[in-house]
């Protein structure tokens, strides 16, 4: 869990530029983000999401970006 965050909201990660390390909250990521199922393909794909878009945040680009075609197969 985040150590040092706003009560009214919490961070799903944290990012040190310097030493280039990304930490990802699970917790917050799983336990407060809504889902409309609950199966392990949804829950995969939120932790997924959360890694794509802390990455993508790190290097300062967009989250589809980074795989543009992966949802797209044609």
């Amino acid at each position: 869990m985040p150590e040092n965050h706003d009560a009214s909201r919490l961070p799903r990660w944290n990012l040190n530029r310097e030493k280039r390390t990304i930490r990802i909250y699970r917790h917050p990521i799983e336990r407060l983000t809504k889902l409309h199922r609950r199966d392990r393909w949804h829950k995969r794909v939120l932790i997924e999401n959360a890694i794509f878009s802390a990455v993508a945040d790190m290097l300062g680009t967009d989250p589809w970006q980074l795989a543009p075609d992966r949802f797209h197969p044609h």
